[in-house]
């Protein structure tokens, strides 16, 4: 598990306030990742998995994945170096349920690897969750 982020350092989420300043980690998906407090919207969840990934915390990544698609355990590949992530697009499509579409990227042995997916969520149990999601 990687370390977390100093106090006051950026989140590896990339969320800005409206002044397109980083917001901190303990002001974005730091509480989520504490289990503080349940993200609020689907995309807030993606954003924290994100951080999950970065931080290599695969309790979170777990417990926060539908029950019906959750994996048994979860391998970090060695080496690999969180470059960004872009959210495109959040569309709410229901009452329980929302997408999200989203770029992330990152480095393993000098590789640069894109991820392009367009994640499906649920709200289950009064808190989101990741279902699953389509390469694009």
């Amino acid at each position: 598990m990687a370390s977390l982020p100093a106090a006051g350092a950026a989140c590896p989420c990339g969320r800005t306030d409206a002044k397109g300043r980083a917001l901190a980690f303990d002001a974005c998906c730091g509480p989520y990742l504490a289990g503080q407090r349940a993200a609020p919207d689907a995309e807030s969840l993606m954003r924290s998995r994100y951080a999950a990934f970065v931080l290599e915390r695969a309790d979170y990544l777990l417990d926060s994945w539908h029950p019906a698609h959750r994996p048994t355990a979860l391998d970090f590949e060695p080496g690999a170096r969180w470059l960004g992530l872009q959210v495109r697009a959040h569309r709410v499509t229901g009452p329980e349920t929302a997408e999200v579409e989203f770029v992330a990227r990152h480095r393993v042995a000098g590789r640069a690897v894109r991820l392009h997916e367009r994640s499906q969520f649920a709200r289950l149990d009064g808190r989101w969750v990741y279902v699953d999601g389509d390469l694009l």
